[in-house]
């Protein structure tokens, strides 16, 4: 069997998470939306069967391919092998510094279909070099982009919200339905834009802190903040805070987070 029909052959694996992009108008549109240039710093995280691969490869032959399936990555390398500049990583990517990707002048620029089972810690791992990255288009499980996007006080507002709140602009882009992928998943997914910012609306003193605050807060997202916050501070301190801690975790925005934060600092 030859490369290309091992490629159709291959079946998902479920371990992998892998549901494989086949709709052509989807493709098109992803296309549309990451607007690839010939020098740009491309990475694509899962590239699968390569659906968009070929055409971001069109347009930028120096993409850079992480692919954790080896089997994928042999029959990718051989499908692509007339782009030399193209490098094929067979690793995770949550084991990947894409610091070492980065160059002067030419930030990262990451897109992928992501594997439901490990999207949201590779967001959050992916927050660790925002400061090197210029935009990043996922696909995700419609429920993953409506927690990103939420909204305090809005139910499925959460650690995830704030957390990519405080470090990008977010723009959810496009539903994606079930039928657009092989095999099909039982859920919509939807396109997302991260945009990190150049300079940060809100600045946490601490950085550990604040995130330590955020993953306490949002353990225990019925109680208020008071509540909570008291595996972090005594309350002869919490009695020092100006800010209203009445509230729940689910109504506290990305700017409380970070007042909080910083008036939490200097008291530990």
């Amino acid at each position: 069997m030859n490369k290309s029909n091992e490629l159709l052959a291959h079946k998902a694996r479920k371990r992998f998470g892998q549901n494989f992009l086949v709709d052509a108008d989807i493709i098109d549109l992803i296309m549309k939306a990451i607007e690839p240039k010939k020098n740009d710093n491309l990475i694509e995280i899962g590239a699968g069967k390569g659906a968009i691969t070929k055409p971001i490869l069109e347009k930028c032959p120096s993409l850079r391919i992480i692919e954790l399936d080896r089997n994928l990555v042999l029959i990718l390398k051989d499908k692509f092998k007339k782009y030399s500049q193209c490098q094929i990583h067979q690793c995770n990517a949550l084991d990947v510094n894409f610091k070492e990707f980065f160059s002067i002048g030419q930030p990262l620029r990451i897109v992928g279909n992501l594997p439901y089972n490990i999207s949201t810690p590779l967001l959050f791992y992916l927050l660790n070099f925002h400061e090197h990255i210029a935009d990043m288009y996922f696909m995700l499980q419609k429920e993953v982009v409506d927690r990103i996007c939420s909204s305090p006080g809005e139910r499925s507002y959460g650690r995830l919200s704030v957390m990519i709140q405080y470090y990008c602009n977010v723009h959810p882009l496009f539903l994606v339905p079930p039928s657009a992928f092989s095999p099909s998943p039982k859920v919509d997914s939807m396109m997302i834009l991260l945009c990190p910012h150049t300079k940060l609306p809100y600045v946490a003193n601490n950085l550990n802190l604040f995130t330590k605050l955020v993953r306490v807060c949002f353990q225990q997202r019925r109680k208020n903040i008071r509540n909570s916050i008291k595996l972090i501070l005594s309350e002869k301190h919490i009695e020092k805070l100006n800010i209203d801690l009445t509230l729940r975790p689910g109504e506290f925005s990305v700017a409380q987070f970070v007042s909080l934060s910083n008036q939490i600092s200097p008291l530990i």
